[in-house]
């Protein structure tokens, strides 16, 4: 069905680009920022407790109140982005996440740090897709938007990793704040260098309306849901009417948005362009993966601290070969997908994460770091690395320069959902016999630890299940077809 005649043109033919290696740098730059900070501050969490006198039960928000609001926000910021111009929004984007990060850093108790990590989250969802978008209107569709992707897949894969590594040397270092601190030069110098490296960039056709009752229905979806699944990780006794409640409201919102979009004339989500294969399983991939990602860092951090008795600093630096497998891993995607399809380079990935991950699952109390820990940081870091660079081209195979907002702001969001919904749901499980392993233990530290050692267990078991469906979707859905082979791009969405 063909779009309804309610738009203009406004661009003509983009021009080459003078400066390539810049602009990639700079976009890069700007997203690393974003995925850094969602685990930045996990290994910081016990010194932030204890300086600024944080219930416990409270720790989880500053962490999940982060990716809620950038989850949550992503496809409305794209959208903004595709009409109101990519490079401005960037620009909004990175002030506010500077301008946060200090206020967070400044923070004297937790409800400032909480708020201050939710309007950093709404900053990182104008950066996040405004970046990626810019970066995949400024090289061409083939080999060279490949390697631009594929450098993004890379950064995007290593930024969680490199939180971890940088958030345990900050806090034993200058101390927790500074894993704030470090944003604010960035993101101000960035969004004024913005106009002297990058062309202002927006669809080529400017609607006259806009699906703003879309947009605030499915962000307030999401965000509840989001925050729903949070509560279910929270140690504490969670009112089940709260709870349930969250979880009902999130899904008639979610299916009041489905209803709201299939009845606008003009979208935020023309919900045809989930007809696109390609599109359509690297979604379901990313949440997915981002799932057993998530759960990864959460549960092997505490791994390290709280059973082989590691300190903060250590337990970041212990991360280092996996964010140099996963850089190795994306380069070597980044080469191999220009000659051969994605779903063959994206299977592979994923089984050297399996393995890694079933590794990690017989990680034993007393395990080594050299003989245990570290080759199933090798094997899952050179998989994620190979999983992250297809993943994005898939994501992006057949769009049009219209559409790549919406793109950015569909792969992102199935991201940070798959990561909040993946480790709310390793938690449920590993969590439901905690109480009654620690009662058992009765004290005695070496039956808490193996308390402990079963519960982390079973969470990376629940994340090699992640891997497998995953494995099945790309296996089964994700079609086998080179970049000049992918769906035309003159197919409609609505």
């Amino acid at each position: 069905m063909s779009t309804p005649d309610h738009t203009k043109k406004v661009t003509s033919e983009t021009p080459p680009l003078r400066r390539p290696g810049l602009v990639l740098a700079f976009l890069s730059m700007a997203g690393f920022m974003t995925f850094l900070d969602v685990s930045i501050v996990n290994v910081a969490l016990p010194t932030i407790e204890d300086d600024l006198n944080v219930p416990s039960t409270y720790l989880p928000y500053i962490v999940t109140t982060y990716g809620m609001m950038l989850g949550g926000f992503l496809l409305l910021c794209g959208r903004l982005a595709d009409y109101f111009g990519r490079r401005l929004m960037l620009q909004v984007g990175l002030i506010v996440f500077a301008l946060t990060s200090l206020t967070a850093g400044l923070a004297q108790d937790a409800l400032m740090l909480i708020i201050s990590r939710g309007v950093q989250g709404l900053g990182a969802a104008f950066i996040a897709t405004a970046a990626l978008s810019l970066l995949r209107n400024s090289f061409a569709e083939g080999a060279e938007r490949n390697r631009a992707l594929g450098v993004w897949g890379a950064l995007s894969g290593i930024a969680a990793v490199a939180g971890v590594t940088l958030g345990g040397l900050l806090t034993d270092g200058p101390g927790w704040a500074w894993v704030f601190f470090i944003n604010v030069p960035i993101g101000l110098g960035g969004a004024l260098a913005a106009p002297f490296i990058l062309r202002e960039s927006r669809s080529t056709e400017q609607r006259r309306s806009f699906d703003v009752t879309g947009g605030v229905v499915l962000t307030a979806g999401l965000v509840l849901l989001i925050f729903s699944l949070g509560q279910t990780v929270d140690d504490q006794d969670v009112d089940p009417v709260l709870l349930y409640g969250g979880f009902a409201a999130a899904a008639l919102l979610l299916l009041a948005f489905l209803v709201i979009e299939s009845r606008s004339s003009s979208p935020l989500v023309p919900l045809g362009i989930f007809r696109r294969p390609m599109l359509r399983s690297a979604n379901i991939v990313a949440l997915l993966l981002l799932g057993n990602t998530v759960t990864l860092f959460f549960f092997a951090s505490l791994f390290m601290q709280q059973v082989l008795e590691y300190s903060p600093i250590r337990t970041g630096l212990a991360y280092l070969p996996l964010a140099v497998l996963t850089a190795v891993g994306a380069g070597i995607a980044s080469n191999v997908v220009t000659r051969v399809a994605a779903k063959p380079v994206l299977l592979v990935g994923l089984t050297l994460t399996t393995i890694g991950m079933l590794l990690l699952w017989r990680l034993p109390a007393d395990g080594s770091y050299l003989i245990d820990i570290l080759p199933a940081f090798v094997v899952t870091g050179l998989g994620l690395g190979l999983s992250f660079v297809p993943l994005q081209i898939s994501a992006f195979a057949g769009t049009t320069e219209r559409e790549s907002g919406l793109a950015a702001g569909l792969i992102n969001t199935s991201q940070e959902v798959g990561g909040a919904l993946g480790l709310a749901v390793a938690a449920a499980i590993s969590f439901r016999n905690v109480s009654e392993l620690t009662s058992a233990a009765a004290g005695d530290p070496d039956l808490i630890r193996a308390a402990r050692v079963t519960v982390f267990h079973e969470a990376f078991l629940i994340g090699v299940g992640f891997l497998v469906v995953a494995f099945l979707v790309t296996l089964i859905l994700l079609p086998f077809k080179r970049t000049s082979e992918q769906t035309d791009v003159s197919t409609p969405v609505a």
